[in-house]
């Protein structure tokens, strides 16, 4: 357990990638003839995401963490109520950076939960991993329509939210993740035979989205307008919001007398955004030439939640075996 932790205490080497992908995409971007064909893989590419998406949900976690349903009403008015309220705080401080990146913090307010890290946290922390399951789960499937209805509305039209970006959303996201679910009977054994493979299926997705969204961002000439000040305050922007939201979402799990157990999912369910759905809505929902820098706030928040995270569930641990502990000693009476 402590290796895992450790694991997930370092940078995340899959935010190496993709720093060599945007890093590749800026000394040779897609252009030209090239451009429809990468961006048709792109959309395959989400499509395969999301169906493996569907068919990984299992119906019998969700079943199993049904019942803590404050922890997930708690959960879900933090990712879809609180982080969104926080994101339009930030936009209306209009922050001297560039306004792709102002909206795409705005963006990263109104994506849903992650699933892997919230459970991986959780479970290091000693909460209840059903729920956590259960609350990232219903965050995920609410997530593909709630956060396109929320960009639709919050974000201003002339960042290209229209309605062929929301029916594009509906295409590639949420038809392929009902039919991955639909097929969850006949994949289910190969999905839980030949795991790491999908994992890379799910990472590789992610990375040709990128390249192709930074590839029309360098083109477009992102880096003509960006500097070094920008992701100074893009950062600290990120570290505020995350403390915000934990600060937040600790305070009302206790505020509602739950559990430790459920107090940890609410803390680590309701502070996080997910990448994995993020970098995909993106693509779908805006420009090419604008993906690029909103999907930036996203990724820096990406690395940012799974530091500090990892650091709150190994004190969440270490307190809960040290009570344990103390516990047991007083239990056994007097030592002789």
């Amino acid at each position: 357990m402590f290796s895992k932790f450790a694991a997930l205490n370092r940078v995340d080497p899959f935010l190496v990638v993709l720093v060599s992908v945007v890093t590749a995409a800026s000394f040779f971007p897609v252009h030209g003839a090239a451009v429809p064909v990468a961006k048709a893989i792109a959309n395959l590419a989400i499509m395969l995401l999301f169906f493996l998406h569907g068919a990984k949900l299992s119906r019998q976690a969700i079943l199993a963490g049904i019942v803590s349903w404050r922890v997930h009403v708690l959960v879900l008015a933090a990712t879809f109520v609180l982080f969104p309220a926080l994101g339009l705080l930030i936009y209306a401080a209009h922050l001297p950076i560039d306004p792709a990146l102002l909206t795409g913090l705005l963006f990263l307010t109104l994506l849903p939960s992650t699933v892997q890290s919230s459970v991986a946290f959780t479970a290091i922390a000693g909460g209840n991993v059903a729920a956590a399951v259960c609350s990232a789960s219903l965050s995920n499937i609410a997530g593909i329509v709630v956060t396109p209805l929320l960009t639709g509305v919050l974000i201003d039209g002339s960042a290209g939210v229209t309605t062929d970006s929301l029916q594009a959303i509906a295409f590639q996201l949420l038809l392929p993740f009902i039919a991955g679910h639909l097929c969850r009977p006949l994949l289910s054994g190969f999905l839980n035979r030949y795991k790491t493979l999908v994992s890379k299926v799910d990472r590789g997705s992610i990375l040709i989205v990128v390249y192709n969204a930074f590839s029309a961002a360098v083109v477009a000439g992102i880096w003509n307008r960006l500097d070094i000040a920008d992701l100074v305050i893009l950062l600290l922007a990120n570290a505020v919001l995350l403390g915000a939201v934990m600060l937040s979402t600790w305070s009302a799990a206790r505020w509602f007398k739950l559990s430790v157990e459920d107090q940890i999912v609410v803390l680590f369910c309701g502070s996080k955004k997910s990448l994995v759905s993020g970098v995909p809505m993106a693509s779908a929902l805006f420009p090419a030439a604008l993906a690029g820098p909103i999907i930036l706030p996203l990724m820096l928040f990406h690395q940012l939640q799974l530091m500090v995270c990892a650091v709150v569930a190994q004190r969440y641990r270490s307190h809960g075996e040290t009570v344990a502990l103390n516990s047991a000693v007083a239990g056994s009476g007097p030592l002789r």
